[in-house]
């Protein structure tokens, strides 16, 4: 790329032709220079089987090419059209309790139906042939937030063919999962079931192969969509719109791989998560690892426009934090904005899920506010573009131990998810840049790497680690690591399985916490107790020395928290699992670093110069003493001592 994009997602088709001048037009003014385009537009590109109309999708690119935007267009097979569904029931996505989902909403197709692929391939190709040599096309979206598993009969099939695949033999299938257990063993292919909710609880193997199917399906189908595009269009870029950490259901290393890069939809404030909603770290969580899938920079795809909401609606963003929030993305590595939406639809699931312009086409605070996003990027984006962050610490995210956990996730309150933002909260909190990275990531480049609940662990990963470990890097581990092999099955070893002569520890008994407690006591007085809620590992030193004690129960003055001298490095195994204040209080004292309250502080690296990037998250106003005179590449004033305003943003290059 060789400008920083900023956009807006528009859905012309949902308004009179005679409007979209008008729209370009304060899309121009706000200094916008992209435009997604066709997300949704399956059925006004293709009204009936094999008969597309791409005229007024022309019309409306010449408008806002003339306006000096610049498309990407989307393949539209998150939305097909009533005509095609109602032609073949068997179209439609199995939910796990066996139930079809019904035509009305988005991703209620099959991704393993090979019809609708073929389906699928006829939009893309038609669509792809009729740009590949438009000027004001730049680059393609694949589908809409790709998710959501299938249990249809088609599934079932595809899985079959999968296990078959892999495993080569039944034989070879039952010896990894165990199905001796509950005479669960087969004859052919075809008696492997699905993971029905209907079944209750599943063979763990058979479980996680089906997560791992799953995933591998929507690569797949991706897969097909982009060796359409590379045909028709190899100078075109392609990606896809992620979900971030939270969304669970896909293996996002996987689906990243052929894209050219990736990009994520960022709604630091939407109503299935409100009490999260003003934790700052969690959009940060997301950003990093959308950075983190290719290791190189991102875009934002959706960037909130405004108060979300389909039935309900939540707080909308305070003056300021649209801006704040678009900084914050570009802070940790975005090279595009895009804002969803441009106009607040009138009709449809989302008509309070507001955009930058009102229900009535008026402009208010957030087109005002997006403007002046917009305008000051087209000063400084040639500045910002293709800077990168520099981490020296990373969190490693394993989608196997993710998958597995979900499946039996050992406590009821346990939460991968949860688990893994309480590290990366403790360390936004201290303004450390951390990276999200997979299992087979290089290592290297870091000095502390942290992996929590690594539940699977193969030979290779305990190799990286180790090696990893003996030139110098410290490793934290936590409890529930370490506990399955590659196929779910138990480790037939102490705890935690192959990682236990690098932890230096042998888990001898484990206590499952619910409505009971436990507290862990620091060999170092001046630290406070910390309570634990959920899982207590009681430890057995076997090279390893204490840094922490259980205070009660049975275990009382056993070893929670370890630490093991290995080669150049260290590794410390945590074996005490409960809320974020177990993470602060050991990063505290294995970081050095600064933190001003509300203040995010967040460095990009170009060309031996830093741009450090000031958010205030809060609604009062922040004064900070810098350390040295910083120039500001807003405003152009140098400043000593940094005034932000509420949700303010600054950003100050040093050399």
């Amino acid at each position: 790329m060789n400008k920083f994009y900023v956009g807006v997602d528009y859905y012309p088709e949902q308004w009179s032709e005679d409007r979209w001048a008008t729209d370009a037009k304060l899309m121009q003014e706000a200094g916008f220079n992209l435009v997604r385009l066709a997300e949704f537009a399956w059925v006004k590109l293709e009204p009936e089987l094999g008969k597309f109309d791409f005229t007024w999708l022309d019309r409306a690119i010449a408008i806002l090419s003339a306006h000096g935007l610049e498309v990407v267009l989307c393949t539209p097979t998150a939305s097909p059209p009533a005509w095609l569904m109602s032609s073949d029931p068997t179209l439609f996505r199995v939910m796990p309790s066996g139930q079809a989902v019904t035509f009305g909403h988005r991703r209620g197709y099959c991704p393993h139906h090979l019809g609708y692929r073929q389906h699928a391939k006829r939009i893309v190709t038609a669509l792809t042939a009729h740009y590949a040599n438009c000027p004001d096309v730049i680059g393609w979206q694949i589908d809409n937030e790709f998710g959501d598993r299938s249990y249809s009969s088609a599934a079932q099939t595809a899985f079959q063919n999968w296990l078959e695949q892999k495993y080569t033999s039944l034989n070879a299938l039952e010896a990894a999962w165990g199905t001796i257990f509950w005479s669960q063993t087969y004859t052919t292919w075809s008696q492997i079931p699905l993971p029905l909710e209907t079944g209750a609880s599943h063979n763990p193997g058979l479980a996680l192969d089906f997560a791992r199917f799953s995933s591998d399906g929507y690569v797949s189908f991706q897969a097909e969509q982009i060796k359409l595009i590379r045909a028709a269009c190899p100078a075109h870029f392609i990606t896809h719109n992620l979900m971030g950490f939270g969304y669970d259901q896909l293996d996002y290393f996987d689906l990243a791989k052929e894209l050219d890069f990736v990009s994520w939809d960022n709604y630091p404030r939407i109503w299935w998560n409100i009490q999260a909603n003003d934790d700052s770290s969690r959009a940060a969580l997301g950003h990093s690892t959308i950075r983190g899938l290719k290791q190189q920079n991102f875009w934002v795809m959706e960037q909130q426009a405004g108060a979300g909401g389909w039935e309900m609606v939540v707080p909308h963003p305070r003056p300021g934090e649209l801006r704040l929030w678009a900084y914050q993305a570009i802070a940790h590595g975005a090279d595009g904005i895009v804002f969803f939406r441009f106009r607040t639809a009138r009709f449809g699931t989302e008509q309070y899920w507001h955009g930058l312009l009102e229900h009535d086409g008026t402009t208010g605070r957030r087109y005002q506010e997006a403007k002046k996003f917009g305008l000051e990027l087209q000063q400084i984006g040639s500045q910002i573009l293709a800077s990168k962050i520099e981490a020296t610490v990373a969190l490693l995210q394993d989608y196997d131990s993710r998958f597995a956990l979900q499946i039996q996730p050992n406590n009821p309150n346990l939460s991968y998810t949860e688990q893994f933002g309480y590290w990366y909260s403790a360390l936004h909190r201290r303004n450390i840049s951390t990276d999200v990275i997979s299992t087979q990531a290089d290592l290297s480049p870091y000095k502390i790497i942290i992996a929590p609940l690594l539940h699977l662990v193969t030979p290779e990963i305990t190799a990286k680690l180790e090696q990893f470990v003996e030139n110098g890097g410290t490793l934290v581990l936590t409890a529930r690591s370490g506990v399955k092999d590659n196929s779910n099955a138990i480790v037939n070893q102490a705890l935690p399985g192959l990682l236990q002569p690098l932890a230096g520890v042998k888990v001898v008994e484990y206590d499952s916490l619910y409505q009971n407690s436990n507290a862990i006591r620091w060999t170092d007085a001046q630290l406070p107790d910390i309570s634990i809620s959920l899982w207590c590992d009681v430890l057995e030193l076997t090279s390893a020395s204490a840094i922490a004690h259980y205070t009660q129960d049975h275990y009382a003055q056993s070893v929670a928290i370890s630490r093991n001298l290995v080669g150049k490095g260290q590794v410390i195994y945590v074996g005490a699992l409960g809320d974020a204040a177990l993470p602060k209080a050991l990063l505290a004292g294995l970081l050095e670093s600064t933190s001003h309250a509300e203040i995010e502080i967040t460095e990009r690296h170009k060309d031996g110069h830093c741009l450090r990037f000031y958010l205030n998250h809060s609604p009062k106003p922040h004064s900070i003493k810098l350390e040295q005179p910083a120039r500001s590449i807003l405003t152009g004033k140098t400043y000593d001592i940094l005034y932000l305003e509420p949700y303010g943003v600054e950003i100050l290059q040093t050399d």
